[in-house]
C-alpha cells in the first residue's frame, strides 16, 4: 500500500479510518497532495472529488444527513477554506458531523507574502465544536501530541454531533510517496452516546415535572425537525392518548398520526381571539430542531404559557420567550421515563382544537379544489403525485412554508436544511443525501435557490433516480408575500427578477430536462416523471409571479370562512 511521506497525512487518514469514516470529499488542489495520496490509496473509505469546495461542503452535509455519521471534508489551503463555511454554519445548528480537514502552510511560510495563504488558525469559531492546528512533524517529535489533539477532534464529532476542523501544515516537497506505514501511538477510545450509555434523569426530579403534567388540562407538544425515528413516533402515539395533550408538528418533524396537527399556519392564521385563547397551553413542551412556523413563534410569545420545557441533548433556545426548563436528555429516553410518572387527564382541549383544526382542514380542500394556477396550487399537485417510501428535500424560504400546507404520505421522510435555513446549499445537500440514501430522492426548490446553487450538479455522483422539481416565479416570491418590501420603492432589490430557465443548465451537466406552463400539463407530465431513467431529471414549472402573492393570500383569508 502506498502512504505519503508526510506524518501529518498518515496520522489523518489513521484516525479517519479508526473512527469509521466511511466518505471523504476532496476538492483539488497541491497543498493538500499528502492527504489526497493517503485517502486515495486507503481501501476502506470511499473517496468523492468536487471541484467547488461550498458545494461539496453541502453535498458532504446531505450524505451525513442520510447516514449520522460524520464525512471528511479534505481542501487545499487558501480561500477554499472558507468555502466550506455556509455548510459548516448548517451542520453547526443542524447537529450534524463532519470533519473539515484544511491544508496550510508551515509556520513560517505564513504572513510572508506567499500565495493562496490566509489565516486558517480558528476561522470557524463562532459556528464549529472544536478547532484543533497540528504542529509540523518532521521527525516524530510532536507525533503524541498530535495524535492526542487531532483524536480528541474526531471524538467530539461524533460524540456531539456537529463541525470540527483540523488545521494541518504541509510544507514541500508534498508528492512523496512510502510503502512503509507510520505506527500510531494508542488513544483511548470515547464511546459513542446511544439510549443504553446516556445518563437517565433523576426519578425524584423528574416527579416533581411529571405532577405539573398531570395537575395540567392544557398541554401542547410542538415537534421540530426530527430525524425519522421508529421509537419517537410509537412515543408520540402514547402521547395523544392523553386528551389534554395537543401535538403540532411540521413536515420536517417526520411525526404522522391522525390526531395530530401538521398544519400549524393553517390553524392559526384564522384565529379569533376567543380561539386564540382556548388554544393558549399551561405547559409548553418542544424537543427536535428549529421551528419553520413564524405564526406560531409570534402567537407563543403574545400567548405565553405558564411553563415551558424544551427536551435536547445539547442547547435549549428561548423561542417563545418563556423557557422554564431543560432536560438535556435526547427525547427517546425523556419519554421513556416520563412516561411512568405521568397519567392521562380528562379534558376537552385535544377535542376542541382537533375540531378548530378540522374545520380549516375542509376550508383548505374546498379552496384547493378550484385554487387558480400559482405556487399553491403547482406545491398540491406535485405532493399528490409523489411516490411512496420516497426521501423528500426541500428548499429554504417559500418552498419549506408552502410544504406546511399539505399533506404529505407517511412513508416519505423529509429533509431541510433548517439548522441556519439558507438557500445557498439545498441542491448540493440533496444530491448528497440521494447519493448516499438507497431511498429514491425528490428535491422541490425555488428558482432562486436552484440558480444559486447551480454548481450542485457539477460532479459525478448524480444518481439516475433523482428528481428535481423546480418552482419558477421568476425571482423571490416570497418578498411579495411578506408585508415590509412592497411598502418600500426597494422591491426590485428585495426580489431578483429574472427570465432564466435550468434547459442549458441540465444539458450541460448531462441531466434530462422537463418543463410545465399548466396544471393539466404539469398532471401530464408527473404521471411519468417518476419512471426509472438513465439520467436524473429536472422538472421547471413556470408560475405567474405577479399572483402568487394574491392567491396565497386569498387561501389564508378563506380559512376562516
Amino acid at each position: 500500500m502506498i502512504y505519503s511521506k508526510i506524518v501529518l497525512a498518515q496520522l489523518i487518514t489513521h484516525l479517519c479510518e479508526r473512527h469509521e469514516i466511511e466518505t471523504a470529499i476532496i476538492s483539488p488542489g497541491s497543498r493538500n497532495a499528502p492527504l489526497i495520496i493517503g485517502f486515495n490509496n486507503n481501501t476502506k473509505i470511499n473517496v468523492l472529488s468536487i471541484v467547488d469546495e461550498r458545494s461539496a461542503a453541502f453535498f458532504a452535509l446531505g450524505i451525513a444527513q442520510q447516514t449520522q455519521k460524520p464525512v471528511a471534508l479534505v481542501c487545499t489551503s487558501g480561500s477554499a477554506l472558507l468555502n466550506y463555511y455556509p455548510a459548516i454554519a448548517e451542520a453547526y445548528f443542524s447537529n450534524i458531523p463532519l470533519i473539515i480537514l484544511s491544508a496550510d502552510r508551515p509556520k513560517h511560510l505564513l504572513n510572508i507574502g506567499d500565495g493562496q495563504t490566509i489565516n486558517q488558525r480558528n476561522v470557524f469559531k463562532n459556528h464549529i465544536l472544536m478547532s484543533v492546528n497540528l504542529t509540523e512533524d518532521i521527525d516524530h517529535k510532536f507525533l503524541k501530541q498530535n495524535t492526542h489533539i487531532a483524536n480528541k477532534a474526531f471524538e467530539t464529532a461524533i460524540s456531539k454531533k456537529g463541525p470540527i476542523h483540523i488545521n494541518i501544515p504541509f510544507d514541500e516537497p508534498l508528492y512523496e510517496t512510502t510503502t512503509t506505514p507510520i505506527v500510531f501511538p494508542k488513544e483511548e477510545h470515547v464511546e459513542m452516546k446511544s439510549l443504553l450509555t446516556e445518563k437517565p434523569l433523576d426519578v425524584d426530579e423528574l416527579t416533581v415535572f411529571a405532577n405539573k403534567w398531570n395537575e395540567s388540562s392544557k398541554k401542547m407538544v410542538l415537534i421540530g425537525v426530527n430525524f425519522p425515528s421508529e421509537l419517537i413516533q410509537t412515543q408520540v402515539n402514547h402521547l395523544l392518548k392523553d386528551e389534554s395533550v395537543i401535538v403540532l408538528t411540521e413536515t420536517t418533524s417526520n411525526i404522522y398520526h391522525t390526531k395530530i396537527i401538521n398544519g400549524i399556519d393553517k390553524l392559526i392564521a384564522p384565529l379569533s381571539e376567543k380561539e386564540k385563547k382556548a388554544l393558549k397551553p399551561d405547559i409548553l413542551l418542544t424537543f427536535g430542531g428549529m421551528i419553520v412556523s413564524k405564526k406560531i413563534k409570534q402567537y407563543l410569545r403574545e400567548f405565553q404559557p405558564k411553563t415551558h420545557w424544551h427536551v435536547s441533548e445539547k442547547q435549549a433556545l428561548d423561542t417563545y420567550h418563556c423557557l422554564t426548563h431543560h432536560f438535556k436528555i435526547s427525547a427517546e429516553l425523556f419519554f421513556s421515563q416520563f412516561f411512568f410518572l405521568t397519567k392521562e387527564v380528562e379534558s376537552n382541549y385535544q377535542s376542541l382544537i382537533l375540531k378548530m383544526n378540522l374545520k380549516r382542514a375542509n376550508n383548505h380542500e374546498n379552496y384547493m379544489e378550484s385554487a387558480p394556477f400559482s405556487d399553491l396550487k403547482v406545491f398540491d399537485t406535485i405532493v399528490k403525485y409523489i411516490p411512496k417510501k420516497y426521501n423528500l428535500q426541500l428548499a429554504n424560504s417559500s418552498i419549506v412554508r408552502y410544504s406546511q400546507l399539505f399533506n404529505i404520505d407517511s412513508s416519505i421522510n423529509v429533509f431541510c436544511n433548517r439548522g441556519a435555513s439558507g438557500i445557498d446549499g439545498s441542491t448540493s445537500t440533496a444530491v448528497g443525501a440521494a447519493y448516499a440514501s438507497d431511498k429514491k430522492t425528490l428535491f422541490i426548490t425555488g428558482d432562486i435557490s436552484f440558480f444559486y446553487d447551480s454548481n450542485a450538479f457539477w460532479n459525478n455522483y448524480i444518481k439516475a433516480d433523482l428528481r428535481v422539481v423546480i418552482i419558477n416565479n421568476a425571482g423571490g416570491g416570497i418578498f411579495r408575500f411578506i408585508p415590509g418590501p412592497q411598502t418600500t420603492n426597494a422591491l426590485d432589490c428585495f426580489e431578483t427578477t429574472h427570465s432564466l430557465t435550468a434547459e442549458s443548465l441540465c444539458k450541460m451537466h448531462g441531466v434530462k430536462y422537463l418543463k410545465s406552463n399548466s396544471i393539466t400539463d404539469l398532471e401530464k407530465t408527473l404521471k411519468t416523471f417518476y419512471n426509472k431513467s438513465t439520467k436524473a431529471k429536472v422538472l421547471e414549472i413556470f408560475t405567474p409571479k405577479n399572483k402568487n402573492d394574491v392567491i396565497l393570500k386569498k387561501y389564508f383569508k378563506e380559512l376562516s370562512k
